[in-house]
Formats: C-alpha cells, sequence, structure tokens
C-alpha cells in the first residue's frame, strides 16, 4: 500500500476509529487521542502487509483493539458507576456530554467485554466480525456481549 492510498484511506476511516476509541476510553478524549495515535503509527508500519480483501476499517479498528488492550493497565476498571465517576471527575468528558453515564458504566466493565460492547452497539458490527477483529471465537464474543449487557443493564438500572 502506498503512502498516499493509506492517507486516502486513514482520512475516510479517521472519524470512526476516533469515536470506536472514546468509547472504549469511556469519554477520556486524552487516552482516546493517544490510543488513536499509536494505532495508526502502528498501522502504517504495517501497511505493506495489509492486503486489500478485507475492509480497511476491520483491519484498522483490530490494530486499535489490540492497542487498548496493551494499554488496559493503566486504564483502571471500576467496580460501579459512582467509584469511576470519582476516578474521572476531572479527566473524562465533561458532565454535560450526553452519554457520560454511559461511559461511566462502560468502564466498569472489562475491556474484552467493552470491546465487544463498543462494536457491536456503537460500531455495528456483526458477531462474526468483531471475533476476527478481537481473535476470540464467534462464542466468546456472543458470551460477552451477554455479560455486557447484563452488568451495563445493572449498573444502569434499565
Amino acid at each position: 500500500m502506498t503512502r498516499e492510498v493509506f492517507i486516502k484511506h486513514v482520512e475516510r476511516e479517521q472519524e470512526a476509529l476516533r469515536g470506536f476509541l472514546l468509547a472504549l476510553c469511556c469519554g477520556n478524549k486524552s487516552d482516546a487521542d493517544d490510543l488513536a495515535q499509536d494505532t495508526l503509527v502502528k498501522a502504517y508500519l504495517s501497511s505493506a502487509g495489509y492486503q486489500d480483501k478485507g475492509r480497511f476499517r476491520s483491519w484498522l479498528f483490530k490494530i486499535a483493539h489490540n492497542t487498548f488492550l496493551n494499554h488496559k493497565a493503566s486504564m483502571r476498571t471500576t467496580e460501579s458507576i459512582d467509584e469511576a465517576r470519582t476516578l474521572v471527575s476531572n479527566t473524562a468528558a465533561d458532565d454535560s456530554f450526553e452519554h457520560q453515564n454511559l461511559y461511566l458504566a462502560l468502564r466498569t466493565l472489562p475491556p474484552k467485554e467493552r470491546s465487544a460492547i463498543t462494536l457491536f452497539y456503537l460500531s455495528g458490527y456483526s458477531i462474526k466480525e468483531i471475533a476476527t477483529i478481537t481473535e476470540t471465537s464467534e462464542d466468546a464474543v456472543k458470551k460477552q456481549l451477554s455479560r455486557g449487557r447484563d452488568k451495563l443493564k445493572e449498573r444502569l438500572q434499565l
């Protein structure tokens, strides 16, 4: 893939990538931007290996997902929305942001469940596509979605 083609693909997918990472980072724009930058550098460095067989977005999201998982140690998971609210009081999206409670609830999920929920509900990927992106089985994705939904319902009291 030439540099120009790579740039063209990135320009088309950049907004979706940032939205995906913003959700994974529970509204923390700074963390999402850092991960997006790391993802794009990794993608560019491995772009010679990209074979135009699949969607560029899926390939890019796979790199983003792996980058997120590699950085998850520094992104603390919380047990409750109140604990998440205390932890991110001054570092995440501002309180008037319409999805703040969702981001706080997502922060309580383990990273793999958070990824599955984000890819399925916010990015519109199928279970099969999520399994490819996250390098897990379709059954594992279904379990992660089920557990994640149950935890979100409980924490958001739906």
